[in-house]
């Protein structure tokens, strides 16, 4: 075993000594011993619960015949991040989880991990640390928020309580309506209760084969979901027999796979971010050009909260993440021979799944568009390539020009929206707030919110070298690269420019000759870093373009 090399033999007399410190017995070293890596902590609500998933896969793994042993990973709320400069402290946590579990895991000499993350950057980050570390490794999550509901009984969730602020600044709700949205948009542990990024990868990581049905859809709050975590934990220790490994499970083919279910799911616009960062630990290189090819013959099969008015508790009544892939067989749109950590093909795993609800999963004869729920733009203002969740995206605005009202920062642009100043036509370009301009790519969350809550997510688009919220809907378009720090386009947009939108065509322009445009990149000087000191400083140093995935070199 792996953990031979601190266990085994008079030299690891030492090494023994430590772990009967810890209160380990002669018998449990004899046994493999399994990296419990719990992200649970007091200020995340998808993280709450992850305790109560601990102890069940250690359970498990006890059950099956080997020692668990848990250590911790960070997490951010990105809700609580928001609209501050805590949320360029975000995306940046995914490159320090991958890193201290890959210490960690390589350190003590594991000889498997169950990884138990649930909100957006725990997911991608560990799944990069499992590719890196590629040891036997499963995943289970804490699971999806229940919705709240209102006091009239309409249901409700986290996108409709930061679209309700917009709303109050626009007079078109109360302060006792504002106070309704806050005690009933989030009413049990979980993470978020729509299609936002941390349930989009927590689907994916089924769709990708690295965890067992239901990891992406059993609500937080199920006895189900403990369930799952025991029998992830006995998994682990099948996988710790068979040698099955992360890179055995995430190749070229699985990878497509979770691209086709993502464009089916109508996932969170950070998959464009996350999935290529996890491909390349895996040695394999994701490009936006290539999910474009995907999308184009993925028809769109659910339209999940924000998208509409669904949430994650009904994707699982109606079977979940599989019921959705059992559709995709049916055009032959996945490669199911490929393993996953059941130890079975995707086809062994889909064997009898059945789509219990067409009207929620869209059987794949009738979609709710033909192509799928993400598209990546390119064109003169975005020449290596800009992200918008298409699925979420009102028909009138799916094709638009309009002038540009430009903002250097996210803090600029939302002052302007909720002081009235944008109007119907307008395209808001917000700027040097990629990843290396940020740095750290914060989310708008709270801008695409206030436009959608006065009203003009049906006449306004918003344009961004940063990066949304999976809770974001409209035409929100983001990832624009090269970013304005790197002296992309974006960068010598000036108020009153035209930009021209066309997601169905895949293209984004800036209608300005180029002699123009040459005048102003001559005359242009980049500005200076806004962060000079600490992680940031080394971030913005080492990390890449948002369309390479923002990974570090």
């Amino acid at each position: 075993m792996r953990s031979d090399n601190v266990t085994k033999g008079v030299e690891r007399a030492p090494n023994r000594s430590l772990f009967y410190a810890l209160g380990y017995t002669k018998e449990e070293l004899e046994r493999p011993l399994i990296g419990v890596v719990c992200s649970q902590n007091e200020i995340v609500p998808g993280h709450m619960n992850l305790d109560k998933i601990a102890e069940a896969v250690k359970a498990g793994v006890r059950m099956a015949g080997g020692t668990p042993i848990e250590f911790p990973a960070i997490a951010v709320c990105d809700g609580i991040a928001m609209g501050h400069t805590g949320m360029k402290y975000s995306l940046v946590t995914r490159e320090l989880i991958a890193d201290s579990t890959e210490a960690m895991a390589m350190a003590h000499q594991f000889d498997g991990l169950v990884m138990i993350p649930n909100c957006d950057k725990n997911v991608p980050g560990l799944l990069m640390a499992a590719a890196r570390v590629n040891i036997p490794t499963i995943f289970v999550s804490g699971g999806p928020m229940l919705a709240g509901r209102m006091n009239d009984g309409r249901r409700t969730c986290l996108s409709h309580m930061f679209e309700a602020v917009g709303s109050h600044y626009a007079g078109k709700l109360d302060d006792a309506g504002l106070e309704e949205y806050e005690n009933n948009a989030c009413p049990t542990c979980g993470s978020c209760s729509g299609m936002y990024t941390a349930n989009s990868m927590n689907c994916l990581t089924e769709a990708i084969g690295m965890a067992l049905r239901g990891n992406g859809t059993i609500p937080a709050v199920m006895s189900q979901r403990l369930r799952l975590a025991k029998h992830a934990g006995m998994q682990v220790m099948e996988l710790v027999r068979q040698d099955l490994k992360p890179r055995d499970i995430m190749t070229v083919a699985a990878f497509r796979n979770a691209e086709t279910v993502d464009m089916a799911l109508g996932c969170s616009t950070n998959t464009m971010l996350h999935l290529p960062a996890i491909a390349h630990e895996c040695g394999v290189e994701l490009d936006l050009d290539q999910s474009n090819q995907i999308s184009s013959r993925t028809p769109n099969l659910c339209h999940l909260a924000p998208a509409g008015d669904t949430y994650m508790e009904d994707l699982d009544r109606a079977g979940g993440v599989y019921a959705v892939m059992k559709e995709l067989t049916k055009k032959d749109l996945l490669d199911t021979s490929v393993l996953t950590v059941t130890g079975k093909t995707v086809a062994e795993n889909l064997a009898g799944v059945e789509n219990l609800d067409p009207q929620l999963i869209r059987p794949i004869d009738n979609p709710y568009s033909p192509d799928g729920g993400i598209a990546v733009l390119k064109g003169s203002l975005a020449p290596d390539g800009c992200v918008v969740k298409r699925s979420a995206v009102a028909p009138e605005m799916m094709v638009h020009t309009g002038p540009a009202r430009v903002f250097d920062s996210e803090d600029e642009a939302i002052a302007a929206i909720y002081a009235g100043q944008i109007v119907a036509g307008d395209v808001v370009v917000i700027r040097f707030e990629g990843p290396k301009g940020g740095p750290g790519m914060r989310e708008m969350l709270n801008p695409t919110s206030a436009i959608a809550g006065i009203g003009l997510d049906k006449s306004v688009a918003l344009i961004t070298d940063g990066r949304f919220s999976g809770a974001t809907r409209g035409a929100s378009i983001g990832h624009v690269s090269p970013e304005a720090a790197l002296g992309g386009p974006i960068a010598f947009v000036e108020e009153g420019d035209t930009i021209a939108i066309d997601i169905p065509a895949c293209q984004i322009d800036l209608l300005v000759d180029e002699a123009t445009l040459a005048a102003r990149k001559a005359a242009w000087t980049c500005p200076p870093p806004k962060v000079t000191t600490g992680y940031l400083k080394r971030y913005a140093a080492l990390v890449t373009s948002a369309a390479r995935g923002a990974v570090l070199e």
